[in-house]
């Protein structure tokens, strides 16, 4: 199989690409910083540069490429603060990555497949996708959003023998949490909601330096059955809580799921995070 997978220059995209390559998938890994892909190399994966932000990067890495029989959407980031404070800007760039710039991948690469009549989208979201977490704001609204778009794919594609499948990861020990922690400190700084945010993000660095958190396989082995089944899911949940908490969010009142959304962001809980 041909897999062109984004989101590869490190950590989980990094992992998953040469776990496919070993595997014996031509595998072209894709991200905006080639060099950080080098090593991949030595298992036979092609780097190639991506910006997802960028309408001719997309076109240039899908030309490069050729066709697809896998797209594997990994990339995105969170950028984390309270609606009030994040930027436009920034709000825009984060849909731009999460959101537009996989959409456009998927438009790029879709004429193909259903030529084929065959061929496959995994699209990496997360319980983010599902569940509104304090001051996740934009990164939440992505995702919920790229929710939406691999629904509406999975019912369109389906009869051109084309799946589309949802990674929808729980709490995964990667720098993620500590890149997030810092992203809402600094939009935070100076505001109203600048205590309750230190508050957060420092449990977020505690909670995300925890071995009760999954490791990072746990979404590579997902990402490589969605890749190698012959029926996939439509949906996969590795991790942590990825069941579990989007269950509770869909039984809980509302009202008592955020307070409990707010929770981690108490006096008491920063006391407690301070002292470990």
């Amino acid at each position: 199989m041909r897999i062109l997978i984004t989101g590869a220059s490190s950590g989980i995209g990094f992992e998953a690409a040469r776990t496919l390559a070993r595997q014996g998938h031509e595998v072209y890994a894709a991200a905006r910083r080639v060099s950080l892909m080098e090593p991949l190399a030595a298992d036979g994966v092609v780097p190639v540069a991506l910006d997802l932000t960028d309408a001719a990067s997309i076109q240039a890495c899908a030309a490069a490429v050729g066709p697809v029989d896998i797209l594997v959407n990994n990339a995105g980031y969170g950028s984390m603060g309270a609606i009030e404070n994040v930027t436009m800007d920034e709000a825009r760039r984060q849909l731009e990555v999460n959101l537009f710039g996989m959409a456009e991948l998927c438009r790029t690469v879709i004429p193909g497949m259903r030529e084929r009549g065959a061929g496959r989208i995994v699209n990496v979201s997360s319980i983010a996708g599902r569940c509104v977490m304090y001051f996740g704001g934009w990164y939440n609204i992505s995702k919920f959003s790229v929710e939406a778009l691999s629904d509406a794919l999975r019912i369109e594609l389906k009869p051109f023998g084309v799946d589309v499948v949802l990674i929808e990861p729980g709490g995964i020990r990667t720098a993620w949490g500590g890149i997030a922690a810092e992203h809402l400190r600094s939009s935070s700084v100076g505001t109203a909601y600048a205590e309750p945010a230190t508050r957060e993000a420092d449990a977020m660095d505690w909670a995300y330096s925890r071995p009760f958190l999954s490791r990072p396989e746990a979404v590579v082995r997902s990402i490589v059955k969605a890749c190698e089944a012959r029926r996939p899911r439509p949906r996969y949940h590795p991790g942590m809580g990825a069941r579990f908490l989007p269950f509770l969010h869909s039984v809980l009142p509302t009202r008592w799921w955020d307070t409990m959304a707010r929770s981690l962001a108490s006096p008491r809980i920063g006391s407690f995070v301070k002292k470990q």
